[in-house]
């Protein structure tokens, strides 16, 4: 029988409240409350941090705060990396995130979501005993290949591929996969014309 975070990580509807799954969730908040709160120049504790916090952290990332994330555990990040202040994953299933890659502030990356149809989403024999109602949930991974450039304020919704060297234009909801090599904006996030990696 699957747990809990398997069903997850395997895009099945889980039990957000399950124990285990909280338990990852309060060590994120508490790590990432600590982060967030150090000093700039204290790299040391903050590299710490974060090894602790990340699946997998390569060379020269730097993660400016605030940040946050959900279970932190399910976030891989390659080399030369930059993250600007403000940005928020859901990282509930995989957020895999490649090396040479600038993501820039405000930027949010969702793996969760939820049925449309209201029957579907709310389930209603929860206990008083719950933190609130439970919506059923299933959640996606988003990769993000090398070389990419986000810019300020793109939200990316789940099963999203962005291929290796794109831009995402700034304010863009990225509902579906951009292919590689490709300059995309909008609402929804649309290519717009080929990138050439030379330029």
């Amino acid at each position: 029988m699957k747990t809990e975070i398997q069903k997850c990580l395997d895009g099945e509807n889980f039990n957000t409240l399950d124990p285990e799954i909280q338990d990852i969730i309060k060590r994120a908040r508490r790590l990432t409350k600590e982060y967030n709160y150090l000093a700039s120049t204290d790299t040391i504790r903050k590299e710490a941090l974060l090894t602790e916090l990340l699946g997998r952290i390569g060379k020269n990332v730097a993660i400016d705060t605030p940040f946050y994330c959900d279970y932190g555990r399910n976030i891989t990040i390659g080399d030369n990396v930059i993250i600007n202040i403000n940005c928020t994953f859901v990282d509930c299933n995989r957020i895999n995130i490649g090396n040479n890659v600038l993501i820039a502030s405000n930027v949010q990356i969702y793996t969760a979501t939820h049925p449309l149809g209201t029957d579907e989403r709310l389930i209603e024999n929860w206990t008083e005993s719950d933190s609130g109602p439970f919506f059923r949930t299933y959640a996606l991974p988003v990769k993000i290949e090398d070389n990419v450039w986000i810019g300020g304020g793109v939200i990316i919704l789940p099963g999203v591929i962005i291929g290796k060297n794109s831009v995402i234009g700034a304010g863009s909801v990225v509902t579906r996969s951009i292919p590689e090599n490709s300059v995309a904006f909008g609402n929804p996030c649309k290519v717009i014309r080929e990138n050439n990696p030379t330029v």
